[in-house]
Protein backbone atom coordinates (compact mmCIF):
# COMPACT_ATOMS: atom_id res chain seq x y z
CA UNK A 1 0.00 0.00 0.00
CA UNK A 2 1.26 3.68 -0.99
CA UNK A 3 2.05 6.41 1.91
CA UNK A 4 1.50 9.20 -0.95
CA UNK A 5 -1.19 11.25 -0.70
CA UNK A 6 -4.26 10.13 -3.43
CA UNK A 7 -4.36 11.89 -6.69
CA UNK A 8 -5.83 10.57 -9.49
CA UNK A 9 -4.14 12.83 -12.78
CA UNK A 10 -6.65 13.55 -15.59
CA UNK A 11 -6.88 11.70 -18.85
CA UNK A 12 -5.14 13.83 -22.20
CA UNK A 13 -9.30 14.51 -22.84
CA UNK A 14 -9.80 15.57 -19.32
CA UNK A 15 -6.69 18.13 -19.84
CA UNK A 16 -8.41 19.35 -23.04
CA UNK A 17 -11.29 20.11 -21.88
CA UNK A 18 -10.53 21.54 -18.57
CA UNK A 19 -8.30 24.24 -20.25
CA UNK A 20 -11.26 24.90 -23.27
CA UNK A 21 -13.98 24.99 -19.33
CA UNK A 22 -10.72 27.43 -18.36
CA UNK A 23 -10.82 29.66 -21.58
CA UNK A 24 -14.74 29.63 -21.36
CA UNK A 25 -14.28 31.48 -18.03
CA UNK A 26 -11.55 33.52 -18.56
CA UNK A 27 -13.92 35.11 -21.60
CA UNK A 28 -17.06 35.54 -19.30
CA UNK A 29 -18.79 31.88 -20.22
CA UNK A 30 -19.63 30.05 -16.93
CA UNK A 31 -20.16 26.62 -17.52
CA UNK A 32 -22.75 25.56 -14.50
CA UNK A 33 -21.47 27.72 -12.06
CA UNK A 34 -17.34 27.08 -13.39
CA UNK A 35 -14.85 29.99 -12.48
CA UNK A 36 -10.79 29.80 -13.59
CA UNK A 37 -9.01 29.67 -10.06
CA UNK A 38 -5.14 31.51 -10.12
CA UNK A 39 -3.38 30.20 -7.59
CA UNK A 40 0.51 31.10 -7.16
CA UNK A 41 2.77 28.36 -7.51
CA UNK A 42 4.50 27.65 -4.50
CA UNK A 43 7.79 27.62 -6.10
CA UNK A 44 7.79 29.80 -9.22
CA UNK A 45 5.73 32.44 -7.73
CA UNK A 46 3.81 32.25 -10.98
CA UNK A 47 -0.02 32.58 -11.44
CA UNK A 48 -1.45 28.98 -12.02
CA UNK A 49 -4.67 28.50 -13.57
CA UNK A 50 -7.31 25.65 -13.78
CA UNK A 51 -10.90 25.40 -13.58
CA UNK A 52 -13.14 24.43 -10.18
CA UNK A 53 -16.72 24.66 -9.17
CA UNK A 54 -17.07 26.82 -6.44
CA UNK A 55 -20.01 25.34 -4.18
CA UNK A 56 -21.70 26.94 -1.97
CA UNK A 57 -22.84 25.27 1.17
CA UNK A 58 -24.67 27.04 4.28
CA UNK A 59 -23.76 30.51 3.80
CA UNK A 60 -19.95 29.42 2.58
CA UNK A 61 -18.31 29.25 -0.25
CA UNK A 62 -15.90 25.86 -0.89
CA UNK A 63 -13.49 24.31 -3.45
CA UNK A 64 -13.28 20.40 -3.60
CA UNK A 65 -10.33 18.95 -5.53
CA UNK A 66 -12.43 15.92 -6.83
CA UNK A 67 -8.66 14.46 -7.99
CA UNK A 68 -7.23 14.63 -4.56
CA UNK A 69 -4.20 16.09 -3.76
CA UNK A 70 -3.39 17.95 -6.81
CA UNK A 71 -1.01 20.48 -7.35
CA UNK A 72 -3.31 22.96 -6.96
CA UNK A 73 -3.95 21.97 -3.57
CA UNK A 74 -0.23 22.00 -2.67
CA UNK A 75 -0.05 25.36 -4.16
CA UNK A 76 -3.13 26.70 -2.02
CA UNK A 77 -1.62 25.32 1.26
CA UNK A 78 1.32 27.29 0.59
CA UNK A 79 -0.44 30.52 -0.54
CA UNK A 80 -3.31 30.35 1.56
CA UNK A 81 -5.24 32.06 -1.19
CA UNK A 82 -5.84 33.20 -5.08
CA UNK A 83 -8.05 34.25 -7.32
CA UNK A 84 -11.62 33.26 -9.06
CA UNK A 85 -12.30 34.58 -12.46
CA UNK A 86 -15.36 34.85 -14.91
CA UNK A 87 -14.55 36.91 -17.39
CA UNK A 88 -13.76 40.74 -16.03
CA UNK A 89 -15.14 39.83 -12.55
CA UNK A 90 -12.01 38.61 -10.86
CA UNK A 91 -12.38 38.05 -7.16
CA UNK A 92 -9.25 37.64 -4.41
CA UNK A 93 -9.92 34.98 -1.98
CA UNK A 94 -8.20 33.30 1.48
CA UNK A 95 -8.71 29.60 1.58
CA UNK A 96 -8.99 27.59 5.13
CA UNK A 97 -8.35 24.05 4.27
CA UNK A 98 -10.95 21.72 6.20
CA UNK A 99 -10.15 18.93 8.86
CA UNK A 100 -11.89 15.76 7.21
CA UNK A 101 -14.06 15.48 10.39
CA UNK A 102 -15.99 18.74 9.18
CA UNK A 103 -16.14 17.50 5.58
CA UNK A 104 -19.21 15.46 5.57
CA UNK A 105 -22.16 18.04 4.47
CA UNK A 106 -19.93 19.75 2.22
CA UNK A 107 -18.53 16.67 0.14
CA UNK A 108 -22.37 15.36 0.23
CA UNK A 109 -24.03 18.71 -1.05
CA UNK A 110 -20.75 18.97 -3.86
CA UNK A 111 -21.69 15.57 -4.47
CA UNK A 112 -25.45 16.18 -5.07
CA UNK A 113 -24.43 19.75 -7.15
CA UNK A 114 -21.61 17.92 -9.62
CA UNK A 115 -21.81 13.99 -9.07
CA UNK A 116 -22.65 14.16 -12.75
CA UNK A 117 -19.09 15.55 -13.23
CA UNK A 118 -16.60 14.63 -10.51
CA UNK A 119 -18.01 11.07 -9.43
CA UNK A 120 -15.63 8.53 -11.39
CA UNK A 121 -13.17 10.74 -9.11
CA UNK A 122 -14.81 9.14 -5.42
CA UNK A 123 -14.38 5.52 -5.96
CA UNK A 124 -18.00 4.73 -6.36
CA UNK A 125 -19.00 7.40 -3.44
CA UNK A 126 -22.02 9.56 -4.52
CA UNK A 127 -23.96 11.58 -2.85
CA UNK A 128 -26.47 8.82 -2.31
CA UNK A 129 -23.60 6.82 -0.17
CA UNK A 130 -23.49 6.68 3.70
CA UNK A 131 -22.27 9.48 5.81
CA UNK A 132 -19.41 6.27 6.66
CA UNK A 133 -18.46 5.34 3.40
CA UNK A 134 -18.20 9.63 2.63
CA UNK A 135 -16.40 10.20 5.74
CA UNK A 136 -14.24 7.08 4.61
CA UNK A 137 -12.81 8.71 1.53
CA UNK A 138 -12.82 12.43 2.94
CA UNK A 139 -9.09 12.64 3.36
CA UNK A 140 -8.47 12.06 -0.38
CA UNK A 141 -10.21 14.99 -1.46
CA UNK A 142 -8.97 18.04 0.08
CA UNK A 143 -12.15 20.82 0.84
CA UNK A 144 -11.08 24.61 1.05
CA UNK A 145 -13.36 27.24 2.62
CA UNK A 146 -12.97 30.51 0.82
CA UNK A 147 -13.61 34.08 1.83
CA UNK A 148 -14.07 36.78 -1.27
CA UNK A 149 -11.94 39.50 0.13
CA UNK A 150 -12.79 42.08 -2.60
Amino acid sequence: MSSSPYYLKGSPLTVRLNSVIGWLARHGISLAGTAEMSVPGRKSGRMQRIPVNPHRYDGGQYLVSARGHSQWVRNMRAAGGGELRVGRRVRAFTAVELPDAEKLPVLRTYLERWGWEVDQYFAGVTAKSSDEEIIACAGDHPVFRITVTD
